[in-house]
């Protein structure tokens, strides 16, 4: 076991952990914050992004010991039921959600570009967006919410 502390959604938390415990499964798993979901287990499709110190980065492929001392968001710590941000109000105004399974990380990465002034233009979003994959009907309104929640600066 190794003893790692990192802070998570603003709260530090200290885990006795398994030295190849992947990050989605502590926060998961350890610390109920299933709005991280597990998809490809692979990389490929993004449902697992978090922000780590400010930096998106896949929780499936991510060892927790890697963020010892460091700063973890999940979609948890970015919106909330009762005070929704800028990017979930988006998603739920231009139908955006879908099934939801691939929500998290897309507003994960929306939330990402805002915080990076990205400009919304599609090619721009769709650079960002390019390692977020939506199995369900496609990416337009994905798409138009990000568009919306670039422009609401």
């Amino acid at each position: 076991m190794v003893k790692v502390v990192f802070e998570v959604n603003g709260r530090t938390v200290e885990l006795d952990i398994e030295p190849n415990e992947l990050l989605i499964n502590t926060l998961r798993n350890r610390l109920g914050l299933t709005g991280t979901k597990y998809g490809c287990g692979i990389g490929e499709c993004g449902a697992c992004t978090v922000l780590v110190d400010g930096e998106p980065m896949l929780s499936c492929l991510l060892l927790t010991v890697d963020v010892n001392g460091r700063r973890v968001e999940t979609v948890e710590g970015l919106t909330s039921e009762r005070n929704p941000s800028v990017v979930q109000k988006a998603f739920m105004e231009e139908g955006a959600i879908q099934c939801g399974y691939c929500t998290p990380g897309f507003i994960v990465m929306a939330e990402y570009m805002r915080r990076r002034n990205v400009e919304p233009v599609d090619e721009n979003i769709k650079e960002y967006l390019k390692g977020n994959l939506c199995r369900c009907t496609g990416y337009i309104n994905i798409y138009k919410a990000v568009r919306k929640a670039l422009k609401a600066r």
